[in-house]
């Protein structure tokens, strides 16, 4: 999604400009993340010129396929992000603008796409859970040296190691 400076200031004279379209963010999928696949999202908003700023104000739709934090099927997740990205026109760029997120504008073409896979990578769950009853039963529970617990079970064995231990106590009981 690319507009250029002139375009921008033709139409943003006095007033905000709609925009919208699709966009391919599947590189995300090869990067370091969660993401299985991830379809091309749909990016509807606004720019306006304020001053020596290009303001974008955007909301990406779209859906990622993810791994569920317990039985690792895919889990369909819709999601919705509200963005805003500022450029400086002003050729005197610094550490305050830097500091506030405001984009140094290189050339006469802006580009989101960037912008929009940073948003979208940055706003991936820390973990999703399926609410498929079926996943769950089929989910490996048990393995080599290891095995699921939910933690609401009581273990009512007694590690052989404190055996002795446990008959001491038993034996403070019996006193009182």
């Amino acid at each position: 999604m690319k507009f250029t400076v002139g375009q921008i200031k033709r139409n943003a004279r006095e007033e905000s400009f709609p925009f919208e379209g699709k966009v391919q963010v599947n590189e995300l999928e090869t990067m370091n993340n969660d993401i299985r696949k991830i379809e091309p999202v749909h990016v509807e908003g606004m720019y306006s010129i304020q001053g020596e700023k290009i303001i974008f104000s955007f909301t990406i739709c779209g859906k990622m396929i993810l791994p569920c934090a317990r039985t690792l099927v895919d889990v369909p997740y819709p999601f919705e992000i509200n963005a805003d990205e500022v450029f400086s026109l002003s050729p005197f760029y610094g550490k305050e603008e830097e500091e506030n997120n405001i984009h140094r504008l290189d050339g006469e073409v802006i580009d989101l796409d960037p912008y929009i896979m940073e948003n979208v990578a940055l706003n991936i769950p820390f973990r999703v859970f399926t609410d498929d009853k079926e996943a769950y039963e089929q989910a490996i529970v048990k393995g080599d040296g290891w095995e699921f617990t939910s933690g609401t079970e009581e273990d009512e064995t007694v590690d052989p190691r404190f055996e002795k231990l446990q008959s001491l106590f038993s034996d403070n009981e019996n006193k009182e």
